[in-house]
């Protein structure tokens, strides 16, 4: 080996060498930070709620373009001036930090020299029972001027430490690393047992500075503060601002301009049932036109500043100043309409209806799963619009994670019959799930399975079909093949129209405003109805901070259910509400079960 040669391997060693201690070094300084994948999300809304890029996701994670998978971990940058995202809380303002085992609230504090305070308030939805090992908090960056540089000494102290639902004796003490018999030694109360609820003693070990010249708070004082439950904030009127762009200067209204009038109208006739429930309400309406230019005059106005709620914003740019002012007064806004917004990654004031696209594929994919793991499945690849890909996707790598097997088959008119009939199965029950949620897709296949189902006496009642929301919207056509191919549909709204409460909500619409409501999907009125009924109750029964007791509200919807889950312990709401509709086989009835 000659000398070039050699001096050009010693360089590139160096070079990885370099890399290698670069990378250590990003470690240590925490320029990077971990992330676990929840249902539900993509790179695009993880990277949106920390500020960054999907480019730097890539960066460090390659794998990431391709997949992610539920339960996998990022690793993600720490957001800068430079790489956060436009118009992102989660900016330059915040670092972030992902627990780690035995961490607690005070040894954080330690670590950052930060007040608990500060932290709790960065994020709203830390408690004890969000505080567990991977969950990503948000440490205030202006808080963090230095990391102390003083000594450290290593202290053990004892902590109080609620039990969590399905804890045992053994995973406390591998948590801890303490023996069975001192941990009972010092909760004598364990010897009946672990049961959930029950606070005992455990021990941390936390760095403490030597020779502090501050006073350091009680450590048991400030790991207290995860278990604060704050008090109900009373309302004695529920203030209601509605801010939607009725287009009142236009001489025609629009399609998207009646169905917002809709809207309000099912909103009215929910404050009109309330407030002869004794509920006293004070609703102002107002028109934000096309784009942004009237908020500001609409945001002097006095009803707005002590409003318990705003409903509203329909266009991004709308909903991103609705918000904005929402935080910096402390009311809860709630935005009906579009599933596509990223203000509630990121502001905790924000309690967004319309479930995202991205949430909604997981959920139904796992219902999926569940209702149909023993059965042939069968999807059905149909070259048309409206193509279902993402859910698709979502599906099958929920079969494969499950190691549930499925079958694909594609449409060719020609061959379809004999195709499918090779593709079924006689010893059990089949689902047949299309790749297309369109009309025409749904006319391609369906007389041909259903003359299956009536001719074939051994598979007459062992084909389903599962399908998508907009199958609603094609009852008129399509409803005898759906009883007869047991069908079921996923979404997130569904209103029966044979029920009573929505005869009753139709006969009162209809004696209001002399007309029916429009047959759009979702139907704009009940919408508006379900709306004000699920939040201005809630605010009437929990206070201007009902969102503390968003999982104890139960109202029975006429469309739209509500089940709300934080995004993160800094954002706000989502609506993960998913029905299945059954349109059986059996009895032709039409069912709609909640799915939880």
């Amino acid at each position: 080996m000659n000398k070039i040669t050699v001096y050009f391997l010693a360089f590139l060693i160096s070079l990885t060498c370099l890399n290698v201690y670069s990378q250590e070094q990003s470690s240590r300084t925490g320029n990077t930070f971990n992330h676990t994948i929840e249902s539900g999300q993509t790179v695009y809304s993880i990277a949106t709620m920390y500020g960054v890029t999907v480019e730097d996701i890539y960066k460090l994670n390659p794998g990431s373009r391709e997949t992610i998978r539920i339960g996998d971990t990022l690793q993600i940058p720490q957001p800068t001036v430079s790489t956060a995202t436009a118009g992102n809380d989660a900016d330059d303002h915040y670092m972030f930090h992902t627990i780690q085992p035995k961490e607690t609230l005070y040894s954080l504090t330690v670590r950052y020299d930060v007040p608990a305070s500060s932290i709790l308030e960065a994020n709203p939805g830390l408690s004890v029972e969000t505080f567990r090992i991977g969950t990503t908090i948000r440490i205030p960056k202006n808080m963090l001027e230095h990391i102390p540089q003083s000594e450290f000494r290593t202290v053990v102290r004892w902590v109080d430490y609620r039990i969590p639902k399905r804890e045992t004796l053994y995973n406390i003490t591998r948590k801890y690393n303490i023996p069975s018999d001192e941990l009972i030694r010092v909760n004598p109360q364990l010897k009946d047992g672990v049961k959930e609820g029950m606070v005992i003693q455990v021990p941390i070990q936390t760095d403490e500075p030597v020779n502090s010249a501050q006073a350091v708070p009680r450590e048991r004082d400030v790991n207290a503060l995860l278990n604060r439950r704050p008090a109900i904030d009373r309302v004695n009127m529920v203030k209601v601002a509605l801010l939607l762009p009725f287009m009142t200067e236009e001489a025609t209204p629009s399609d998207a301009t009646s169905r917002f009038i809709e809207y309000y109208e099912g909103l009215l006739l929910a404050v009109d049932s309330l407030k002869n429930r004794g509920i006293s309400i004070e609703l102002s309406v107002f028109d934000t036109g096309n784009g942004t230019a009237k908020l500001p005059n609409i945001f002097r106005q006095e009803v707005l500043q002590d409003a318990n709620l705003i409903i509203g914003g329909v266009q991004n740019d709308q909903i991103a100043q609705i918000a904005h002012f929402a935080r910096e007064k402390g009311i809860k806004h709630v935005i009906p309409f579009t599933s596509r917004n990223d203000d509630v990654l990121s502001n905790a004031a924000v309690l967004q209806v319309n479930t995202p696209q991205s949430y909604l594929f997981a959920k139904a994919a796992r219902t999926g799963c569940d209702l149909f793991a023993n059965y042939n499945i069968i999807i059905l690849n149909v070259e048309d619009k409206d193509q279902k890909t993402e859910f698709i996707q979502s599906f099958k790598t929920e079969l494969n994670q499950r190691n549930i097997g499925f079958r694909e088959v594609s449409h060719n008119a020609s061959t379809f019959q004999q195709d499918i009939r090779s593709a079924l199965s006689a010893d059990k029950r089949n689902v047949i799930v299309p790749t297309s949620g369109s009309l025409e897709a749904l006319n391609k296949f369906r007389s041909v399975l259903r003359g299956i189902v009536d001719s074939d006496t051994n598979l007459k009642n062992s084909i389903s079909l599962f399908g998508y929301p907009e199958w609603q919207t094609y009852v008129a056509d399509c409803l005898d093949d759906f009883y007869a191919l047991d069908t079921y549909i996923y979404t997130s709204f569904y209103a029966d129209n044979l029920s009573w409460p929505v005869k009753e909500f139709y006969q009162k619409f209809t004696n209001w405003y002399s007309k029916l409501p429009g047959n759009t999907y979702p139907k704009y009125s009940i919408l508006g109805f379900d709306t004000g009924m699920f939040f201005i109750n809630a605010v009437k029964t929990y206070g201007s901070n009902f969102e503390e007791n968003l999982g104890k509200i139960r109202y029975e919807s006429l469309q739209t259910g509500f089940q709300f889950e934080r995004v993160n312990n800094w954002g706000g709401f989502i609506n993960t509400n998913l029905f299945i509709v059954h349109y059986n086989k059996i009895d032709y009835s039409v069912t709609r079960r909640e799915i939880r």
